[in-house]
């Protein structure tokens, strides 16, 4: 059963129907929010790389080729930083399918590893999370998700132990789920969630402290509420910083690799045209 369809199967057992139609479509609208603000960031930085690539096959594949023919014509040796660039361009041109082979293999490797072994998983997971601000980004929408959806299942009357079942499943960090899980089995043995979390460094104090004062004070899914609530501002304002930096990292990234380009084809030029004078 979906979380959708718990919440709303909660909500016809209590008698809180239309309060549960609103706590579901409050989940999706929420999540579809949140993912659209970070797909958007992390969208800009591979459209930069993407362009950058077209950019330099352009001139490696069109414009290179001409003006190293120009120069051999004159009989004039090309810079270093050219030959470099052009036996390259061979080397891509003579051989790509090999290339494309190479990459074909490599992505399908990947993805059959993260099908079929769930310690290579973890640990992939594990190093998104250990990224700079990528994994601080994703570490904080997943605690949102979970909270959000902890805090309709149990304001809608769903019991805790399949309320943590259902939240752990949203989460598609294998390697964050892990710890969820194990949260899960410490509740099921009577543990406060709070205690149980105390136990992993994975949650930071802010969010054991919220969750403590929720279960003390007997109002939990109002907590989670305000806990998915902080942390979705959290992750807007990390997706804000990471789009303010990036975009001068990849503008200073993408202006050293095309001048390196396009250097190598001016300054045999300009030595061409000092030989005239």
């Amino acid at each position: 059963m979906c979380i959708r369809d718990s919440v709303i199967s909660a909500g016809e057992a209590n008698g809180r129907l239309d309060e549960a139609f609103e706590r579901a479509s409050k989940i999706l609208e929420n999540e579809v929010a949140i993912t659209q603000k970070v797909r958007s960031a992390m969208g800009y930085p591979v459209f930069l790389l993407c362009l950058t690539f077209t950019v330099i096959t352009i001139l490696n594949l069109v414009v290179l080729p001409i003006f190293a023919n120009m120069f051999q014509r004159f009989g004039r040796e090309l810079p270093f930083v050219t030959k470099v660039i052009m036996s390259g361009s061979d080397l891509f041109l003579s051989y790509w399918y090999l290339f494309a082979l190479f990459v074909i293999l490599g992505i399908s490797a990947y993805f059959y590893a993260r099908r079929n072994s769930r310690n290579f998983r973890e640990k992939t997971d594990q190093l998104v999370l250990k990224l700079p601000l990528i994994g601080d980004i994703f570490e904080k929408m997943y605690i949102s998700r979970f909270s959000r959806v902890m805090s309709s299942l149990t304001g809608a009357g769903v019991e805790i132990i399949h309320a943590l079942t259902m939240a752990a499943r949203v989460i598609p960090n294998t390697y964050i789920r892990q710890f969820f899980n194990k949260v899960l089995e410490d509740v099921k043995v009577g543990m406060p969630i709070s205690t149980s979390m105390r136990r992993y460094p994975i949650f930071d104090s802010l969010l054991i402290s919220m969750i403590s004062a929720g279960e003390e004070s007997g109002n939990l899914p109002g907590v989670l509420d305000k806990i998915a609530e902080v942390y979705e501002r959290q992750t807007e304002s990390q997706v804000k910083l990471f789009t303010t930096l990036i975009e001068p990292a990849m503008t200073v990234i993408i202006a050293i690799v095309v001048g390196v380009v396009v250097i190598s084809v001016v300054v045999p030029m300009f030595q061409q045209y000092s030989l005239m004078l």
